[in-house]
């Protein structure tokens, strides 16, 4: 078995410590962490970041610091994330166990976030894993009240296994606690649409889990205005810039499930969304990703 660094004591004891979770087959619901959708947490860019993420709002602050080697972990590389989410909400569902040390192969991963499987998406898949475990987190959320600073990777560790020609039968991670924690609590995981694994803008992902995390499924919706939502998102760009883009995203209408338009009020620039109704079978057909005719 070889893995994307070289193994710590303290990751041996890690692994021994915990109990083996094997993917679960079939067709899964995406779950996605609240405080991940709703916290700048990730780079929205394609192209590689290092500049860190200092983000501070009232009692909330994040700092997010990368590698040079690797690049901060983008949003494209938290579908690896999603996925995690979705099997253990799934496992605890059913009343299994879970755990935070996971096995899957590549191919169950890269289906269920909508990728092909050829040899090169699954040297993405690497290469995201990589930046999962080299991008570091300190942050205050959920953790308030303690007065030692922690700081966490998205994936503690990540190895695999390769038969005896070097192709790859699977890869084994290990979850942080801080992850792991928010999403066996029920409260902090929202079911979201499938289609979001083909929305392809950074920007308009992260704006997806804005909408559904603060939007949910209320008639009447949310706003925010823009320079708030240029704060939360953490990206190097300037506000003009964001806002441009925004605009764009605005005339686009690409977010599945919800309706978003843009209006003054006290001299601000707000985007306001709200869901879109749909009926029970539009909405299932959605939920597993098959397209619905609008004939």
């Amino acid at each position: 078995m070889s893995g994307s660094r070289s193994s710590l004591p303290q990751d041996r004891n890690e692994r021994a410590q915990l109990d083996l979770f094997h993917a679960i087959p079939g067709e899964l619901a995406p779950r996605d962490a609240q405080d991940l959708m709703a916290w700048p947490f990730f780079s929205l860019a394609k192209s590689r970041r290092t500049a860190p993420i200092d983000f501070r709002m009232g009692e909330t602050w994040i700092v997010v610091e990368a590698t040079a080697e690797h690049g901060m972990a983008t949003i494209w590389d938290a579908d690896v994330l999603i996925w995690a989410a979705s099997q253990i909400v799934e496992a605890r569902d059913a009343g299994r166990p879970t755990s935070r040390l996971m096995a899957a192969t590549p191919h169950e991963i890269l289906t269920f976030t909508g990728r092909s499987t050829g040899r090169d998406h699954y040297d993405r898949l690497k290469a995201a894993l990589d930046r999962l475990q080299s991008t570091t987190i300190a942050t205050s959320i959920r953790q308030q009240h303690q007065r030692r600073r922690h700081r966490f990777s998205w994936i503690n560790e990540w190895q695999e296994r390769l038969d005896g020609d070097g192709r790859p039968l699977g890869v084994e991670l290990i979850l942080p606690d801080w992850f792991y924690a928010g999403v066996i609590d029920q409260a902090l995981v929202l079911t979201i649409d499938r289609s979001y694994f083909r929305l392809t803008g950074g920007l308009e992902r992260w704006l997806y889990r804005i909408v559904r995390k603060h939007g949910g499924r209320q008639r009447g919706g949310w706003s925010f205005d823009l320079e708030h939502l240029h704060l939360k998102s953490g990206v190097l760009s300037p506000l003009k810039r964001f806002a441009f883009e925004l605009r764009r995203i605005v005339r686009r209408q690409p977010l599945p499930g919800y309706r978003l338009t843009l209006e003054f009020a006290l001299g601000r620039e707000r985007l306001s969304f709200a869901p879109i109704p749909i009926d029970p079978f539009e909405a299932a057909m959605r939920r597993v990703g098959l397209p619905v005719d609008k004939s």
